[in-house]
């Protein structure tokens, strides 16, 4: 199966060039990385730009201007040629080493999507804000009191998809507010979900992190749209119905 990394970038220039070297190095037979510079306005494009060069593993796209990261994830999702797609940040708060373990569960056909959980921690977890674990936390605790699942870590960078499940969802949401877009239509659908440990290496402000308290705030407002409203659309129910189908042709084959 062909693996699709998507990297969403947004003034990365310090670290982008070690994001691309490990994830250049993953030991899959048949992967792209597939780049989408948001309208940065340091010299992430440059970087960017030069590591292509002379490597067909990395495509990437610009934005013209900063439209945020949901943007970014849906054109990478609409220039993407793989089976399977996952999401990487630009950052090194995600290490790529663990990125088979995220997948694994897909590869062996026993999931559809799988989530890479910060609070399930297999290696390492720098120890940093106190409040943003418990937003972290409470976030997923309300998305779950609605979606009835026992998700830990519905704000995780790392998630993976079946080709089948991502591809058909138009993403309407802005920002940050993917990662319960994702979560609350993926839980109206038969798709297999499951959670694996992963390491955390999390960032101070000063270091370049960049979600904050309005973002946290904007989540509580997507999760109750898109839980509440948005499955019941014509949108969402196209969706939910299109995933559906397509997830029993493969079970099909498989069996």
């Amino acid at each position: 199966m062909k693996i699709s990394v998507l990297v969403p970038a947004f003034n990365e220039e310090g670290t982008i060039d070690h994001v691309l070297a490990r994830l250049s190095e993953l030991p899959f037979q048949d992967f792209e990385v597939i780049v989408v510079d948001d309208g940065s306005t340091d010299r992430t494009a440059e970087r960017i730009a030069k590591f292509v060069e002379g490597n067909d593993r990395v495509r990437w796209f610009r934005q013209e201007r900063n439209q945020g990261k949901t943007a970014a994830i849906a054109r990478a999702i609409s220039e993407s040629k793989g089976d399977i797609l996952i999401i990487q940040d630009a950052d090194l708060e995600y290490d790529p080493i663990e990125i088979p373990d995220v997948i694994e569960p897909i590869l062996r056909n026993v999931a559809d999507v799988v989530y890479g959980s910060r609070f399930l921690v297999k290696r390492a977890s720098r120890v940093l804000y106190f409040y943003h674990y418990v937003a972290n936390k409470c976030l997923t605790l309300l998305s779950n009191l609605l979606t009835n699942r026992n998700m830990s870590d519905i704000e995780t960078c790392y998630k993976a998809f079946r080709r089948e499940v991502i591809v058909p969802m138009n993403l309407t949401s802005r920002g940050f507010g993917m990662e319960v877009e994702i979560t609350a239509l993926i839980c109206k659908t038969i798709a297999r979900t499951y959670e694996v440990p992963i390491s955390y290496y999390g960032r101070t402000y000063d270091e370049g992190k960049k979600i904050g308290l309005k973002d946290g705030i904007a989540a509580i407002w997507y999760i109750l749209y898109y839980n509440l409203v948005a499955p019941w659309t014509s949108d969402g129910q196209r969706y939910v119905a299109s995933v559906n189908d397509a997830l029993k042709r493969c079970r099909g084959k498989v069996s």
